[in-house]
């Protein structure tokens, strides 16, 4: 049966990340792994979804507001000017913006900004003719993000000035805190994250320990789950070790998930100082 399948089916294996999702999962740890947020979504984008679905807006559908809001935050944020109605294809989530993209140009996502990551709304954004082929494709993949979602969508983008401020002082006091809990746990932050929920950690080259194994191991006996950071890098040949040497920790999360990561993160140090497990052994 196995010759059945293509050969890109064949090389798309579990990777480590997915294999130490699912060891987080089975000894429930906390997640600060997956970079979604786990605390609600703001209460106007729900009801906006809510009265598209009550209304049956439920079938293909091209909310051309989102272009004519994304268009002007181009012009005003970035001085660049667009065309609303062929410069944007609006697709199912980052995901498939970057993979239409490849297939055919700049991508970006709402989902990191009101906490609905599964709402699946993302766009891409070219020169027409680059975004007429993005949005061939996007019709090929899916046909239509959801179209209650792109409601909400609208509503979203065209939030208040001051959403945008308390979400980014939200979000610095969760990266300030996670900051904080690596340097404690003995963790080396060389950049502060300033446009991410995300922070790679370095791994102090006296534990001699790599980044799958830190992560099994944190999720094994403190009960925190992350990334190894392998992933994430072009492999360098004249350095096969410092990819090995990093570790992901997302910081989308709720205060109390925070609490909670903390908590059983600083349980072996209260005992053991900062030797945990075996990550610190020479």
């Amino acid at each position: 049966m196995e010759e059945k399948l293509s050969e890109a089916s064949r090389r798309a294996t579990p990777s480590p990340i997915q294999q130490l999702s699912h060891l987080a999962q089975r000894v429930g740890a906390v997640n600060l792994a997956e970079g979604f947020p786990d605390f609600p979504a703001p209460a106007h984008v729900k009801a906006t979804a809510t009265a598209a679905i009550a209304a049956d807006l439920n079938q293909y559908r091209h909310v051309q507001g989102i272009c004519d809001v994304l268009a002007e935050t181009m012009k005003r944020d970035h001085g660049l000017r667009v065309d609303p109605l062929t410069d944007f294809a609006i697709c199912c989530g980052q995901s498939e913006a970057f993979a239409a993209a490849i297939f055919a140009s700049s991508t970006c996502k709402l989902p990191m900004l009101f906490h609905s990551v599964c709402w699946r709304i993302g766009w891409a954004c070219a020169v027409a003719k680059i975004a007429a082929a993005i949005r061939n494709i996007h019709v090929k993949l899916t046909d239509s993000a959801p179209a209650p979602f792109q409601e909400a969508a609208l509503i979203a983008l065209t939030s208040i000035p001051d959403y945008y401020e308390s979400l980014k002082t939200d979000y610095a006091v969760r990266r300030n805190f996670i900051l904080q809990l690596l340097k404690n746990y003995g963790l080396h932050i060389s950049f502060e994250p300033q446009g991410s929920v995300f922070v790679f950690a370095e791994l102090p080259k006296s534990w001699q320990i790599s980044d799958i194994d830190f992560v099994t191991n944190l999720i094994n006996n403190a009960g925190v789950a992350a990334v190894p950071g392998r992933g994430f890098f072009h492999t360098d040949p004249d350095d096969q070790s410092y990819h090995h040497r990093y570790v992901r920790f997302a910081f989308c999360k709720s205060d109390e998930t925070l609490k909670a990561a903390a908590q059983k993160m600083m349980k072996p140090a209260e005992s053991n100082g900062r030797v945990l497990h075996d990550t610190q052994s020479s």
